[in-house]
């Protein structure tokens, strides 16, 4: 079991599976892009399939999510989660992509044992896709998630941002077109992650902001309390339902007293919290052959010391040095 002294525990674990990334969005990363990492750092397949089998044999964990960067650019993908599907107890498994190239492995992504995907949309405009993203690729991204839908990867779930003087007066479109295609709707507040360090609390488009903008032209009922669990998204009924739409208030209405999660970075590092300054290295005690319980004891360790929350809304948050993309979201 993953717990720390908060009594919470982590049954949620996110695996990085590569810090590159083919999108440049604004909120995340420079134009001419990072310094990635270099090959000999990057956990192998095995590596990784390996920490996955501890942490749902030996520490508890029920659900993996496969994030990047851009998790679709890892080669080795669809054999991972083959060889993810067949541990035992079998985790369930998720992928949250930018949708490029989804059209292309969403059904390989599905026969090897995929349950679901997350990918991110933040505009129907393909103009402003350009400019938050710094690509011509809303054609493409579009096509991944018919083709998602197509395979079976359900539900499919759309994660937006929305940024000022940009696309957010798209909430209530964007609602609409989900509802017209049967995806989940998810908007999430722009969280401190961007390595220019450009991001200010005052100018973000805020969860009061997007659901006064979605009540325009919808009803919102609020979805029962106790539906919600450790889930990070608040979510209502559209019109009555069956259809729902989510907000990750992560800054203005942080659930981090109900934070279920664990993270596993692109090279091995433990991180408690996507907002984490510190991490624990496992890359290290596996390439010197400590044996599973040993790692199982450092990790158990890492998550023991998790803190209360990240803060964000604090003057005093100390943004972490390691860009989204390094960390998976």
């Amino acid at each position: 079991m993953l717990i720390d002294t908060y009594g919470r525990v982590a049954t949620d674990l996110r695996v990085s599976l590569t810090d590159r990334c083919n999108l440049r969005c604004t909120y995340c990363m420079p134009e001419e892009g990072l310094q990635w990492l270099a090959k000999p750092e990057l956990l192998t397949d095995d590596e990784i399939v390996r920490l996955i089998d501890i942490a749902v044999r030996l520490l508890g964990v029920e659900e993996v999510r496969f994030t990047g960067g851009e998790p679709l650019l890892r080669p080795g993908l669809v054999g991972i989660v083959e060889r993810v599907a067949a541990l035992g107890p079998r985790p369930r498994m998720s992928l949250t992509t930018n949708g490029i190239g989804l059209g292309r492995t969403a059904a390989a992504l599905k026969a090897a044992g995929l349950d679901r995907v997350n990918v991110s949309l933040d505009t129907l405009r393909p103009d402003v896709f350009k400019t938050l993203t710094r690509r011509d690729r809303h054609k493409d991204v579009l096509e991944g998630l018919l083709a998602a839908r197509a395979a079976g990867l359900t539900p499919v779930k759309v994660n937006s941002v929305l940024m000022p003087g940009l696309n957010e007066d798209e909430a209530p479109h964007l609602l609409a077109w989900a509802v017209e295609h049967d995806y989940e709707l998810r908007f999430i507040e722009q969280m401190p992650l961007d390595p220019q360090h450009g991001w200010k609390r005052e100018g973000m488009v805020t969860a009061g902001d997007i659901l006064a903008s979605l009540r325009t032209r919808f009803d919102l009922t609020p979805e029962d309390a106790g539906e919600r669990g450790s889930a990070p998204a608040e979510r209502w009924l559209v019109d009555g339902g069956p259809y729902r739409v989510g907000v990750i208030a992560s800054v203005t209405r942080p659930f981090c007293a109900a934070c279920d999660r664990t993270r596993l970075t692109a090279d091995g590092q433990i991180r408690t919290c996507l907002f984490a300054t510190e991490e624990t290295d496992l890359r290290g005690a596996l390439r010197s052959g400590a044996p599973d319980e040993e790692i199982a004891r450092l990790w158990r360790v890492a998550m023991w010391g998790k803190k209360a929350g990240a803060g964000l809304d604090d003057p005093s948050f100390v943004q972490p040095d390691r860009p989204m993309s390094a960390i998976g979201g």
